[in-house]
């Protein structure tokens, strides 16, 4: 039985028709080995921040069905051209968009999630020899609407393909060559790890590191998915592994460091301390389809007998978020609600600080000695953060990466595009 070998390529990967070319003679290099190929594919560069800014000069704020209808066409133009240089080069080949393939989602528009993957139209192109090119960040409802995955969504639709179809493994091709210790951008002696679990990986890509989207891991993870992260530019480097923590080998605590400089941090202050308060805030919140990441409630004040609670939201959420406090502040009882937008999260993480006593305080200490204060902290079995503010992000993540001994002597040579849908 041929492996089926699942591959995404990214839009910095697809941007011309001399990169597209390219990627094609990657895709057939696969197809040589024996394998059976799927291919996934996002938007060519920059198409999809163009789409946006074309949609808000026409709307201040458009609507999400109708936003999701435009994105989705920018991955269509990508399939299409890649098939015909896939063709081109003699190889059969044929694109399918989400509704094609059936890659069906919840009926929520810009941050929809994949419930289940049609593999019968795939197979049979499958077992008639054909390369098989595929939309990702796209997905259709049970009643036809088209849909969208959020920003990285490319990533999570190939992963959900490769689990779909039992696939031998899925490549995520990049402009980078695998997964950093932190932003080669940022610390150009940053090293590169040849494996990373799926729970280091989750961690480091919800704390800020732009390499695969947070439900691709997610998902790999769920179902067990070999996830290589690679260069479609330099095929020799075989780049990071990603696989169960179980399967590894834990050479040092701290795998990698972070830092997320899209966080707004909000405070609803002096809510009644009693119970319900905090659970009418954050169902409010969730069925705004909200997502809320470090939070924090303050100790009871004795005479008003009301307390302070604080959390973060990503950035792009806070006018919705503030919309909806607005709407809760007189259920709520609050006095007034503050925001900062001017702050970051900076993250250490690693699946061998499980039992390694002295970590918090070696992060702590170390950006005390630079003078960063820290205004929340919230921490799970492998992962620490610190909200600081924005200013102090870079240098606190140059600190926290030296002094974990992260550093290598060979020098990142990296490209400087942020991932792609």
């Amino acid at each position: 039985m041929r492996k089926i070998i699942v591959q995404k390529f990214g839009g910095t990967s697809v941007a011309d028709t001399d990169k597209i070319k390219n990627v094609a003679k990657v895709v057939i290099r696969e197809k040589q080995n024996g394998n059976d190929v799927v291919v996934v594919v996002s938007a060519m560069g920059h198409t999809t921040d163009h789409l946006v800014k074309m949609a808000k000069m026409l709307s201040p704020n458009p609507s999400s069905r109708e936003m999701d209808m435009l994105l989705s066409t920018g991955e269509c133009v990508s399939i299409a051209l890649l098939t015909m240089a896939i063709q081109a080069e003699g190889y059969d080949a044929i694109s399918f968009n989400a509704m094609q393939v059936g890659i069906m989602t919840e009926n929520i528009h810009s941050k929809a999630r994949i419930v289940d993957i049609k593999t019968e139209k795939l197979r049979k192109n499958l077992e008639a020899g054909k390369i098989i090119v595929v939309a990702g960040f796209q997905g259709v409802t049970e009643d036809g609407e088209i849909t969208t995955l959020g920003r990285g969504g490319s990533d999570t639709s190939a992963v959900a393909l490769a689990a779909a179809l039992g696939a031998e493994r899925c490549d995520i091709y990049t402009d980078v060559e695998g997964v950093y210790t932190t932003d080669p951008r940022i610390v150009p002696n940053a090293s590169k790890l040849a494996e990373v679990s799926y729970e280091e990986m989750l961690e480091l890509a919800h704390a800020g590191a732009n390499v695969l989207h947070p439900r691709s891991v997610e998902t790999a993870k769920q179902f067990s998915v070999p996830l290589r992260v690679r260069s479609s530019f330099k095929l020799e480097d075989m780049g990071t592994l990603i696989l169960g923590v179980d399967k590894m080998e834990l050479y040092r605590p701290v795998a990698g460091v972070a830092a997320d400089l899209s966080q707004a941090r909000i405070v609803v202050c002096d809510v009644p301390d009693k119970p319900g308060i905090a659970a009418g805030l954050f169902t409010a919140l969730a069925e705004e389809n909200i997502s809320v990441d470090m939070i924090i409630q303050s100790y009871a004040r004795k005479v008003s007998n009301t307390n302070d609670i604080a959390f973060t939201v990503d950035s792009n959420d806070l006018p919705k978020t503030l919309a909806t406090l607005d709407k809760l502040k007189d259920t709520l009882g609050a006095s007034d609600v503050k925001v900062d937008a001017e702050i970051a999260k900076v993250s250490i993480v690693g699946a061998g600080m499980i039992d390694r006593p002295g970590i918090a305080s070696t992060m702590f200490e170390t950006l005390a000695k630079l003078g960063v204060n820290i205004r929340m902290i919230s921490t799970s079995e492998i992962k620490i953060s610190c909200l600081v503010d924005k200013t102090d992000a870079q240098k606190s993540l140059k600190a926290l990466h030296t002094v974990f001994n992260l550093e290598s002597d060979v020098v990142a040579d990296v490209k400087g595009d942020l991932p792609d849908v």
